[in-house]
């Protein structure tokens, strides 16, 4: 299955992350398929970047979202343009 979720990248105690489709079974930092955008939770405000076209096509393509991606899909509106485009 593949899952959207985050990598951690940044130094120690300076975390970032990026937002990538990747395979469930994959550790956290491993292998992912496709680079989806960038989140800082350290910068006010937190700042997040996700490409929204990408996004949509992983999440029609049946990927599934990690609690805390889901959030920032929330955040950003994706979620309800897929929900707009279901129905």
């Amino acid at each position: 299955m593949v899952k959207i979720r985050l990598t951690r990248t940044g130094a120690k105690k300076k975390p970032s992350y990026r937002v990538v489709a990747a395979d469930s079974r994959a550790p956290r930092d491993g292998a992912f398929l496709e680079i989806l955008g960038h989140y800082d939770p350290k910068t006010d405000p937190e700042t997040v970047v996700i490409d929204e076209e990408k996004a949509l096509k992983w999440l029609k393509n049946g990927a599934q979202a990690t609690k805390g991606t889901e959030r920032l899909l929330v955040k950003l509106g994706i979620m309800e343009k897929l929900q707009a485009s279901k129905s």
